[in-house]
């Protein structure tokens, strides 16, 4: 089991259950040091005071609150730990919600709750079990880092999984973000909506970082000495050239059965759509046209297998 990061106990109306929580991920990312490229000596960051330039050990270092550009206030950890915090070693539940009514952006971190000797498993066992039998989750305040947080707790194969939460006031509204009006053809609607089903999946454990993978062989390729091949070229000349939006969904479908085809994945369900007068294809003389860029339709596939944050990235892979 990884090092507890927290003891504490679960507060369930008068029901207490000792419990350790241990990390839920594994951060997997290669990470890089600052080095001197003359002779690969590691490069420290050295703490520096901006008014007397001089360096500073550990121990001449605190915290402080900047109230204005003028006025600093110092605060101490002693300070800090007399705050009243009730849930300074306990996560207590103060509700119980549907799943459905969290939204996903409101979780940050994710971590597991062990249990604290074998005084927790009667209790454990019994949370876990209401928590599973009522279809809910539980809504809690702990305290971690001289901070009140709200938490979520729900089941994970046997195990009490704790989510860290933002507050409601933590999320940014996204209204200024939508796009202005515009008008779209059912059959644009219905392409999309077959494209969907064509992509399809019933569970997403199989996706890799290849980007990870890539970059491993690369380091290995370099200790090694070996020649570093050239990547492919990733077809980025073909941006902004003015594409039909239902050609460009027409090919996406075309793209994604090959793959499934391929095994990518196995075969998908695909839902027949209705029959349409305006199936055709449209002339390219037609007046309803976007921009897009040609690679977009092949790139689908790979763009929809990533995560948000790196889909740019895998799209540019998957058209090498």
């Amino acid at each position: 089991m990884p090092r507890p990061l927290w003891t504490g106990a679960i507060s369930f109306g008068l029901v207490t259950i000792p419990v350790k929580v241990v990390s839920a991920t594994q951060d997997h990312s290669i990470h890089f040091r600052q080095v001197h490229l003359e002779d690969m000596g590691r490069v420290r960051t050295k703490k520096v005071c901006e008014l007397d330039g001089r360096a500073l050990s550990q121990d001449e270092i605190g915290k402080g609150y900047e109230l204005s550009t003028e006025q600093t206030v110092p605060i101490t950890d002693e300070e800090l730990d007399q705050m009243p915090l009730p849930t300074a070693k306990a996560i207590e539940i103060v509700a119980f919600v549907d799943a459905q009514s969290i939204d996903p952006i409101r979780i940050s971190d994710s971590y597991y709750l062990a249990t604290d000797g074998q005084v927790a498993a009667k209790p454990y066992t019994l949370l876990r079990r209401a928590l599973e039998r009522s279809d809910k989750v539980a809504v809690a305040k702990f305290a971690w880092h001289n901070r009140e947080r709200l938490g979520l707790l729900r089941v994970r194969e046997g195990a009490i999984v704790l989510h860290s939460m933002r507050w409601p006031d933590e999320i940014r509204s996204p209204e200024s973000l939508a796009p202005r009006k515009v008008e779209l053809d059912e059959d644009e609607i219905e392409r999309a909506v077959q494209l969907t089903d064509t992509m399809a999946l019933d569970s997403i454990t199989g996706f890799r970082d290849t980007y990870r993978d890539a970059l491993e062989e690369l380091l290995t390729a370099k200790a090694e000495g070996k020649e570093l091949t050239e990547p492919a070229e990733s077809g980025e000349g073909e941006r902004g050239q003015v594409v039909d939006l239902m050609a460009a969904l027409n090919a996406s479908v075309a793209a994604a059965k090959e793959s499934r085809g391929k095994g990518g994945g196995g075969e998908a369900t695909v839902h027949e759509i209705r029959p349409s007068k305006k199936a055709t294809p449209k002339k390219t003389t037609s007046p309803k046209k976007t921009t897009a860029p040609k690679a977009a339709a092949k790139k689908t596939t790979a763009a929809k297998k990533t995560s948000p944050g790196r889909k740019h990235t895998a799209s540019k892979r998957s058209a090498s």
